[in-house]
């Protein structure tokens, strides 16, 4: 039972520290619609640095990014969530463990920020290393377009869930607060859904031009949303639902069901693999 409760309040950490770095960014973001200017979540985090007491509070941020890692892998691999085991669910439970991996960067960058470390420094973004190093692999360009596809495929997901209010599935809100919250969830969702398609977009152009540094971030692609017909009022919807989507992040945290995986999960995904 002690152990259940860990593995929850684990689960809920991350999802608080996730909330969080979106809520910086959606936050930042909407100051930069009046002055121009890139807000990522590199930034974000460089940003809570500066402060008083700054180390601690991204130490924090980056522990608890581990601690949402930990629960992806366990809804991806476990099936923590109970998934069935048919076609839908095994993308589902996929689409968690890219979820882990793509926080795994995030993760260290705050905790090396954090605790001045210099493991894995280096100049440039980190989505671009990464993405030259996949594009260096055999088959790297159909490697790095793979990631565009299923960069595309959760962005479409990510709407579905908020327009179709699927994250009810998930959440245990009574029937009023789920009517106050509902929009903040929808809006947040639909908002991020939004910036995978772009960056899915910028992934598949890399892959078909062969070169890396064509991968786009959520700060690339903010800057393409600026730059269209009405794209400072565009950029600055997208900003408030990105700091939606950190209000949704802290709303998970809270009311999110959590169920710790049990032996005969671990029993039954070792058979499987």
């Amino acid at each position: 039972m002690l152990d259940e409760v860990r593995f929850e309040w684990l689960a809920r950490f991350g999802y608080a520290a996730r909330g969080v770095v979106y809520l910086l960014v959606g936050g930042i973001a909407l100051l930069f619609s009046f002055s121009g200017g890139q807000a990522d979540q590199e930034s974000a985090l460089q940003m809570v640095l500066r402060q008083p007491l700054g180390w601690i509070w991204l130490g924090l941020i980056g522990l608890g990014l581990i601690g949402f890692i930990v629960w992806r892998l366990e809804q991806g691999i476990l099936n923590a969530d109970g998934h069935p085991g048919n076609a839908k669910g095994y993308l589902t439970r996929a689409a968690m463990i890219v979820s882990a991996i793509t926080h795994v960067g995030l993760a260290s960058f705050a905790l090396r920020q954090a605790f001045q470390l210099s493991i894995g420094g280096g100049s440039g973004s980190s989505q671009e290393s990464w993405t030259s190093w996949l594009m260096q692999q055999a088959f790297g360009p159909y490697l790095v377009g793979a990631v565009g596809l299923a960069t595309i495929a959760g962005g479409v997901v990510q709407i579905l869930k908020g327009v179709e209010r699927r994250y009810l599935k998930y959440v245990n809100l009574s029937p009023a607060r789920h009517r106050a919250l509902d929009l903040i969830c929808v809006y947040g969702l639909a908002a991020r859904g939004v910036i995978f398609l772009i960056i899915g977009t910028f992934f598949l152009y890399a892959a078909w031009v062969v070169d890396p540094g064509q991968a786009g971030s959520t700060a690339d692609a903010m800057a393409w949303v600026r730059q269209l017909p009405f794209g400072r009022i565009l950029y600055g919807f997208v900003a408030l639902g990105l700091f939606a989507f950190g209000a949704y992040g802290l709303i998970e945290a809270r009311y999110r069901t959590v169920r710790a995986p049990t032996l005969d999960d671990a029993k039954r995904a070792a058979a499987m693999a």
